[in-house]
């Protein structure tokens, strides 16, 4: 029996091996330890769109994440994409 396939909080989608990331919810820099696995996508626009800080005091988790208006907007899209789907992240203004 194989085991039930890791799905990405933020999208609802199945992570495949070479798409999964383990993310800190509280950034390990700032003593983190508990981590979630999130598609490599998801992970890397979470780390676009907030600073370390924000993280710790702001976005500690991953119901947190998604009140985010920019988040929501992203797990939205994203969600429509096959589970494999990869492309560039880009930085948000908001962190420039």
């Amino acid at each position: 029996m194989e085991p039930a396939p890791d799905i990405c909080p933020l999208c609802g989608r199945e992570i495949p091996e070479d798409q999964r990331d383990a993310h800190h919810l509280v950034p390990k820099s700032r003593g983190g330890r508990e981590t979630r696995f999130l598609h490599r996508i998801c992970h890397r626009q979470i780390h676009a769109l907030f600073s370390e800080a924000e993280l710790e005091t702001s976005y500690s988790t991953v119901e947190a994440l998604l009140e985010h208006p920019e988040i929501q907007k992203f797990a939205a899209w994203v969600a429509r994409k096959p589970p494999g789907f990869f492309d560039g992240t880009r930085r948000s203004n908001r962190r420039k």
